[in-house]
């Protein structure tokens, strides 16, 4: 039994050093791709999804028709001044239960984003206006103004005023708009 031992440690140490690495005769590659993998362009064109329609591999990244993303509500109205007279003409009102709106929610959203140039009591009097970086902002006791239409201008935007859809939710811009009638109301 100890020779067999012996045997097959010195066999072991014989195997060892004649698998060592020879830089004269490189090794076998067991897996040739994991060791030279193909080198890809990036944001280069790929025949990755190669289809008849001619879209050149891009129909991998297109959503299906008529899909919509989660939690999101389409807003039927595009982006028009026809169609903010059509929403102040439709008296469009928000989908939200009145007794959902947290109006403290609210006024914190509209202090962040709207009381800079509107004012904290919506008179057109904040600090940017105040400082006269921009001027003409209205006050909301002089203006036609309803849910529907708030909420359409803080979508798309109007005149001097970007768009808030991208820092607002839906839910949040209506609870703004309600806000906004609530301070219009007190004006």
């Amino acid at each position: 039994m100890k020779s067999l031992l012996k045997i097959a440690v010195v066999t072991g140490i014989i195997v060892s050093f004649s698998s060592c690495k020879d830089n004269s005769k490189p090794n076998y590659q067991y897996m040739p791709n994991m060791y030279e993998s193909v080198a890809y362009e990036t944001y280069s064109e790929s025949d990755a999804f190669n289809s008849p329609t001619g879209l050149k591999g891009k129909e991998g990244q297109l959503p299906p028709n008529g899909s919509i993303k989660r939690g999101f509500v389409p807003y039927e109205y595009p982006d028009t001044p026809e169609a903010l007279l059509a929403v102040k003409a439709a008296n469009l009102k928000s989908p939200l239960d009145s007794t959902k709106v947290d109006m403290k929610k609210a006024q914190e959203l509209f202090d962040i984003y709207c009381a800079i140039c509107h004012g904290t009591a919506g008179d057109g009097q904040g600090k940017l206006v105040k400082q006269q970086k921009f001027l003409g902002v209205p006050s909301y006791k002089d203006r036609q103004i309803n849910e529907g239409s708030v909420f359409h201008v803080q979508t798309y935007g109007l005149n001097s005023m970007g768009s808030y859809a991208n820092q607002l939710s839906q839910e949040e811009r209506w609870m703004v708009a309600s806000y906004v009638m609530e301070l219009k109301s007190k004006l």
